[in-house]
């Protein structure tokens, strides 16, 4: 055991000394350095440790039913009021799809106000948006054959 103690010392000090004359190290930050380094060495082989992750309370039904207000839908990241819920959750690392899932929502929770939505389907639908579609091409006639 003594033995394996010596040699990570001394790659601790191969790597630390091989570290220190490419880099800028201050001498306040050299203990530490060599600190982390002899314990990542020395930790190597043994079962690596899990991280605790955070556990986040999934929503509960009236905490759904809450969140959404006729002119906001309130966040569940930081409790705000938001009219759509996508720019809000892409500053925050998040998709849609990872947001529900992490706070437990249901697929069809919506993403914007139903006020917000009712507002851009009515001017849409004064722009004349959705009302004639594209029309199907005629199928091509068949040539007549000549005998």
């Amino acid at each position: 055991m003594e033995d394996q103690n010596s040699n990570v010392i001394e790659l601790t000090a191969d790597i630390v000394a091989n570290y220190v004359s490419n880099n800028v190290v201050s001498v306040a930050d050299l203990p530490g350095l060599i600190r982390t380094t002899y314990a990542a060495l020395a930790g190597i082989g043994s079962p690596a440790q899990v991280p605790e992750t955070e556990t986040i309370a999934k929503a509960t039904p009236a905490q759904i039913r809450k969140s959404i207000t006729p002119d906001a839908l309130i966040s569940f990241e930081d409790g705000k009021a938001y009219k759509t819920l996508k720019r809000h959750l892409t500053t925050q690392g998040l998709t849609v799809a990872e947001y529900k899932a992490k706070w437990g929502l249901p697929n069809d929770y919506p993403t914007t106000a139903p006020s917000y939505s009712e507002a851009r389907s009515a001017m849409a639908k004064a722009l004349g948006l959705g009302q004639g579609g594209r029309k199907a091409k005629a199928p091509p006639k068949a040539r007549a054959k000549k005998t």
